[in-house]
């Protein structure tokens, strides 16, 4: 299913041919070092809905922003294949990274982005200069995370063979600490791509639990998490600072699994002055 939405509720950006006869939508903004920006899973989700308030602050600042969906998600192609995994994450983006002709990039993700950026940095740490890491997975058992209330509603949403809009919002209400962040507009961005995917990108993905790895990473780690997270617990910031050699979280109060949306201007500050002075 590589099909986009007609009419598309997000601006399209440039397709990159990445081999197999797959693509990867993303939007290039800014001049100087390059940020890949990765989302997290669920319905309808694109790294357009998830940034579009960050972006245009890091790019004014001086980086390039390459706000990318990952397969299976946003306006990328979407293998109809019975599982994605944290392998095929990882890849896509590392031929997005070969397609573009990138030497070395900083991955920020969250959720299910933050796990494919820990992958990444992994599999390919001469690759990577820093990660920013919203609420990151792979730092748990899949058994913590579904047993996680948010994680827990939106499987039951699926389960129920529920869509459109009210299925949307009924996901996502537990995704902010703040529920009138969750506009009509978001809502009206994401329910049409979700009618795109696939059944493998509604399903449990195997992304493993990389904590026992994290002392491998050679790149500085920056992250948040909010302490009112339900997708992914909170415990994970404590795995990440005690396990990766240069690490750094920040804990966010009254604040759920978007910090990014959630506390914008802090997070865009924050941000920019690590990737400024480390």
């Amino acid at each position: 299913m590589n099909q986009l939405p007609d009419p598309c509720p997000i601006p399209i950006g440039h397709f990159a041919d990445i081999g197999n006869g797959q693509r990867i939508h993303y939007h290039d903004v800014g001049q100087g070092e390059p940020i890949i920006f990765l989302h997290g899973a669920g319905g309808g989700a694109s790294s357009y809905s998830n940034f579009k308030g960050n972006y245009p602050a890091f790019a004014a600042a001086g980086f390039r922003c390459i706000v990318a969906d990952m397969l299976g998600f946003g306006l990328s192609s979407k293998p109809d294949i019975p599982q994605y995994d944290l392998d095929f994450f990882v890849d896509g983006v590392h031929r997005l990274v070969k397609a573009l002709g990138l030497q070395k990039v900083t991955l920020l993700g969250n959720s299910l982005g933050g796990a494919v950026s820990l992958g990444y940095a992994l599999a390919h740490p001469d690759e990577v200069a820093r990660l920013i890491l919203m609420a990151p997975g792979g730092v748990e058992d899949i058994p913590t995370y579904l047993a996680m209330p948010g994680i827990a509603n939106m499987f039951a949403v699926y389960k129920a063979g529920k869509t459109g809009p009210e299925a949307m919002r009924e996901v996502m209400r537990l995704q902010l600490f703040d529920p009138s962040l969750l506009s009509e507009a978001l809502i009206a961005e994401r329910a049409p791509i979700a009618a795109t995917q696939t059944q493998a990108s509604r399903s449990v993905m195997p992304v493993p639990n990389m904590t026992t790895r994290l002392h491998e990473l050679r790149c500085p780690v920056f992250g948040f998490w909010g302490v009112n997270d339900q997708f992914n617990p909170v415990g994970g910031a404590m795995k990440i600072m005690e396990n990766a050699p240069q690490a750094r979280m920040v804990l966010v109060n009254r604040c759920g699994h978007w910090v990014q949306v959630e506390h914008q201007e802090m997070f865009n500050r924050a941000c920019i002055d690590f990737l400024r002075n480390g």
